[in-house]
């Protein structure tokens, strides 16, 4: 069994890591971090505009997170089980996806100076799921920044995760088929689900069936 003190989750947009990070913690009595994207400026902008606006809003999240993550730390939050709704990492997929080859390169200098000394987490949960079912859960959120996103590009999202995730050898991995897995809408999966992570060796291993 692993020794958990901190607990990520992970995935594309529109997977329900928000709703499982905050329903896990509370039934683990767990401190929840969640990220913020309200607070940046320039993700309505992106979605309307992503070759303009694709750098500006990957910096932002990037910093957004350092400042999050550098107060936990000192605040040795990180002591006690924390549970969080994204890996650092993430930005730098997106960035991936959404900069061109030069941008990513300046994108990735500045990424790799600032986050080179963040620890990583006990446990990723990795909520994997098919566009066509999150672009169905994205328009039933209805956030209006939202509403430029598109199949296409949720098809992008998708695969560059699925890809990193392929080869993710940092820490335990526990990936969920979230298809007809919904933490909203069946709260008796999440039970199930802590029992498979209290299970949970160091390697990478795989959900799809919360009856099981």
């Amino acid at each position: 069994m692993l020794n958990l003190t901190h607990i990520a989750i992970e995935g594309g947009i529109g997977v329900g890591k928000t709703t499982l990070a905050t329903r896990l913690a509370e039934k683990l009595g767990a401190n929840v971090l969640l990220e913020d994207i309200n607070e940046n400026p320039f993700l309505e902008l992106f979605y309307q505009d992503p070759e303009r606006h694709g750098l500006s809003v990957q910096l932002s999240f990037l910093f957004s997170r350092l400042k999050q993550w550098q107060s936990l730390i000192q605040q040795d939050l990180f002591q006690s089980v924390m549970v969080s709704d994204y890996l650092f990492a993430k930005d730098r997929l997106f960035a991936m996806t959404n900069l061109s080859d030069e941008e990513f390169a300046l994108y990735d200098q500045v990424a790799q100076l600032v986050a080179a000394d963040l620890p990583k987490p006990d446990l990723v949960i990795y909520l994997q799921s098919s566009p066509e079912v999150a672009l169905k859960r994205v328009q039933k959120r209805n956030r209006s920044m939202e509403h430029g996103i598109n199949l296409d590009y949720l098809k992008q999202v998708t695969e560059t995760f699925d890809n990193f995730f392929f080869h993710y050898q940092e820490t335990p991995l526990l990936v969920v088929q979230t298809d007809r897995i919904n933490f909203a809408e069946h709260p008796e999966a999440l039970d199930m689900l802590i029992k498979r992570i209290r299970q949970m060796g160091k390697g990478t291993e795989f959900w799809a069936d919360y009856t099981e």
